[in-house]
């Protein structure tokens, strides 16, 4: 199901859809300044969607010039969250779009024990596991509280 938010863009109201494959398989966090940010319901690693609120926008180079810079500022966040709290090997960071064409930004934390590694992770498709209510509930709290942390530079 898609989700409509209403969104403000120079003080205008603006309808944001969330493609219904995204809105469907994560969970919502918060919205930042451009961005909505949401994870993935799969327990097997910390994963998180970054979707800029704006309608039509499929490429990052669709964005405005302020837009572009602020989504680099926003996945640097999602990026640090995650590397704070999970201590990965690695952070994957991509923009497919193959097949959900709205700009979405997939950051998610890689290990070297992980059934993909070294590989992608579309390259195995490993079983994912949704989160249980309790589990999802508290990701969600830990990631909002780092993010909050991260945000006032602590």
């Amino acid at each position: 199901m898609a989700v409509k938010v209403p969104v403000k863009r120079d003080n205008q109201p603006v309808t944001f859809t969330m493609d219904h494959r995204l809105a469907d398989s994560s969970h919502f966090i918060e919205d930042w300044a451009l961005c909505r940010v949401s994870l993935k319901n799969d327990s097997v690693q910390p994963w998180l969607y970054l979707v800029p609120r704006r309608e039509g926008i499929r490429e990052m180079c669709d964005l405005a010039p302020a837009d572009q810079a602020l989504l680099m500022a926003e996945m640097a966040l999602a990026q640090k969250a995650l590397q704070r709290l999970y201590a990965p090997d690695k952070i994957n960071t991509a923009a497919l779009g193959n097949m959900v064409p709205q700009l979405h930004i997939h950051i998610f934390a890689r290990y070297q024990t992980d059934a993909a590694w070294p590989k992608p992770v579309w390259a195995i498709q490993a079983e994912e596991i949704p989160y249980t209510d309790d589990k999802k509930n508290a990701e969600i709290q830990k990631l909002k509280d780092c993010f909050a942390q991260l945000q006032r530079g602590e």
